[in-house]
């Protein structure tokens, strides 16, 4: 089985694959101070729990934004499961796709593995967009190579922002408004209006804008903790797709292993 990782910078996401299907995973937070040890400790107790032994795990893969965390699960890795991992990117986990920006050396991991999962799974032209601390739109041609992208504030870091740098302004939740209006009648409504609605006409104006630059009809894909919430107020999205870094975590490892 194929023991996979995605660091990102709020969480890190352990996938375990049979086959190249999720059976399970598990989610940490990100500390670029957790060692190997620690790692090991909390996964293989969940391991037994769902009724697994770490003698399952054949292959291990791991992409990180985190440079720090790097060490610490090659450790992991290593130390408790005899297994050289793979790095995405890297080595026989090469990305297998042009990447066609001015600064290729700076597409981050996590956008590197939603290029290579969408066009494994969805064909033709895509429009990528991944709702995690940042919020970023990826654009993949016909021939799976990647075009360019955006990066926009996440909705979580807006409201930080507009929470942190103001006197009054209350903490509120992350939710879709009750009413589509956009006239709120009290603080609370005004700031969930702005955040939520203001987000969702970001997006809609922006992948607006990239469709027309690409000139041919273009998917969208979605994927990230909020996907699915926008999906309800939107109909932007061709497709949500909770696990698609994960699942192009999968891809390399395949991969790597058909060329081993």
């Amino acid at each position: 089985m194929l023991l996979a990782a995605d660091v990102g910078n709020t969480n890190v996401v352990f996938a375990l694959f049979d086959r190249n299907q999720i059976k399970t995973r598990w989610r940490i937070a990100t500390d670029p101070r957790r060692t190997g040890d620690e790692y090991a400790v909390w996964l293989l107790q969940l391991l037994e729990i769902e009724g697994y032994k770490r003698e399952d795990i054949t292959q291990i893969i791991f992409a990180s934004v985190v440079p720090r965390a790097d060490h610490n699960l090659t450790v992991l890795a290593q130390k408790y499961f005899k297994i050289e991992p793979l790095i995405a990117g890297k080595g026989a986990a090469e990305w297998g796709f042009e990447i066609d920006v001015e600064t290729p050396g700076s597409l981050g991991a996590d956008r590197a593995l939603n290029c290579v999962a969408a066009h494994e799974k969805y064909p033709g032209d895509q429009i990528v967009v991944d709702f995690g601390t940042a919020t970023k739109f990826e654009v993949v041609d016909f021939n799976g190579a990647y075009k360019g992208g955006i990066i926009a504030p996440g909705i979580n870091l807006s409201l930080d922002a507009l929470v942190g740098k103001t006197a009054k302004l209350p903490r509120i939740a992350i939710r879709a408004p009750e009413t589509r209006s956009v006239i709120g009648r009290n603080t609370e409504d005004q700031m969930l209006i702005g955040v939520f609605w203001g987000y969702v006409a970001m997006m809609e104006g922006l992948i607006g804008r990239m469709k027309e630059e690409i000139g041919r009809p273009s998917k969208v894909v979605a994927t990230g903790g909020l996907a699915i919430l926008f999906d309800e107020h939107t109909d932007i999205f061709d497709v949500v797709d909770a696990d698609l870094t994960l699942h192009g975590l999968a891809t390399l490892a395949i991969r790597a292993e058909k060329t081993s």
